[in-house]
């Protein structure tokens, strides 16, 4: 009995397919170990550009990308950092990736991106960014970084659950623990607030914890920042703005060190900088009075306790008239960053070495009661200028170059022609003229280096 043409067709035509699949297996698997492999999370920094960019953000739940450009000496600095920080934080209980693209050589990845300085971090979580502005230094990256992908608010059942918090929690950030206090008072500020601090709440704790972290009633939140060994309470009110205060205010220590890295980290604070100038950071006797100052800023917390050494940062002093012929130490109130008009109080200034605490208070009492001489900072002259290294180097450049060029081409063997002598001097005729100052925690370029 012979079979239909239908069956026969039917019944052969499963082979090929079948072939046909197992074949397009075989064909596939190298390019799908390849891109596995390519993705590889060993510790190495990969090197990405337009074809696996937008892969690679895929493939990892976490990635640390540097956009940078090959010219920028801060990406050169960087480099070696990423090469140490890549194996830590690939060793993570959630692992991140370290990767760079050339965004120069990439200019639409760059566009896409949004990168307009360099070298510019960002970290991408589940595929979606958040720009890092953290330090550079691979131990402080690591902890850093790895504060991106932490609980909003850990939640902890113990004493030793506490402990361990803390302990892993480092130094480098200030901790809240809300003691008795219901996690979703803090939750939100929690989100808010995550890549500068821990959060986390206690439910079930000793009084052997109460007297450890000085408290005596709940709810209660504690602010810890051990890098300091500073920490202090707040009983409430737990509405979202005493809270958010408390918590803004708790994010710097009592008194803050003023460098363009600190400055940095002021510029979302509105409040003022009472700013204290000292002779030397190292001196026994300027560190005795910036204790007398912890104490007024422990009180008066709506501002900003500042310090600088004047022999650390002299630019910087001069700016507010201050040098080390000045009677120190010397207080001002500033708005800080970019303004121009900082205060003093009719006098009350400068500070002696007798009852340091009533003079600082004096101060406070004074700036509030509005008894204060509002001045501008202070632009260099033309002198300063011409004697400071940039004017050095401004002044080889316009004047001693051309000058120099002008003297070697009078030894020349052929012969002036006509015109060429006016010709030659109308390119070279220059006038200096002062520029702003450049003070090193004041310093604003427009090259795009970061």
């Amino acid at each position: 009995m012979h079979s239909s043409p239908l069956t026969i067709y039917s019944s052969s035509s499963k082979f090929p397919l079948y072939l046909l699949f197992l074949l397009s297996i075989i064909l596939l698997s190298p390019w799908i170990g390849a891109s596995e492999n390519q993705f590889k999370l060993d510790g190495k920094v990969l090197e990405l550009d337009e074809s696996n960019l937008d892969a690679a953000i895929s493939n990892f739940d976490y990635i640390f990308i540097e956009f940078y450009a090959m010219w920028c000496g801060h990406c050169k600095d960087l480099e070696p950092e990423l090469d140490k920080a890549a194996p830590i934080l690939a060793r993570l209980k959630k692992p991140i990736s370290v990767a760079k693209v050339d965004a120069i050589k990439y200019k639409k990845l760059a566009k896409k991106h949004e990168v307009d300085r360099y070298p510019t971090l960002k970290i991408f979580m589940h595929g979606v960014p958040t720009e890092y502005f953290g330090p550079r230094k691979a131990d402080l990256l690591v902890k850093h970084v790895a504060k991106y992908i932490a609980p909003d608010v850990a939640l902890l059942s113990s004493n030793s659950a506490i402990r361990d918090f803390i302990e892993e929690a480092g130094t480098n950030f200030p901790i809240f623990i809300g003691f008795g206090l219901n996690e979703a008072m803090i939750a939100n500020l929690a989100v808010k607030y995550k890549t500068k601090a821990w959060f986390s709440v206690a439910k079930d704790f000793s009084d052997d914890i109460m007297t450890i972290y000085d408290f005596d009633k709940v709810p209660a939140l504690a602010a810890i920042y051990p890098v300091y060994d500073e920490h202090s309470t707040f009983y409430g009110p737990f509405e979202d703005k005493f809270l958010e205060d408390y918590i803004k205010q708790s994010l710097l220590p009592l008194i803050l060190h003023i460098s363009e890295e600190s400055l940095k980290s002021l510029k979302d604070d509105r409040r003022k900088i009472l700013l204290t100038f000292i002779r030397d950071e190292a001196d026994k006797k300027s560190k005795g009075f910036l204790e007398v100052l912890k104490a007024s800023a422990s009180a008066n917390r709506d501002l900003i306790f500042g310090y600088v050494g004047v022999k650390q940062s002299e630019d910087f002093a001069e700016s507010f008239e201050v040098n080390m012929e000045t009677q120190l130490p010397k207080m001002i109130v500033w708005d800080g960053g970019d303004a121009e008009e900082y205060y003093t109080v009719n006098g009350s200034e400068t500070i002696d070495g007798t009852d340091m605490g009533t003079q600082v208070s004096r101060f406070l009492e004074g700036y509030r009661e509005g008894n204060v001489i509002q001045k501008r900072i202070v632009r260099l002259t033309l002198m300063k200028f011409i004697t400071s290294q940039l004017g050095m180097i401004a002044l080889l450049l316009v004047v001693v170059v051309p000058l120099s060029s002008l003297i070697l081409s009078m030894f020349k063997k052929e012969p002036w022609t006509v015109g060429t002598r006016d010709k030659a001097n109308a390119g070279r005729i220059s006038s200096v003229k002062p520029v702003p100052e450049t003070r090193g925690l004041r310093q604003a370029t427009s090259v795009k280096e970061d």
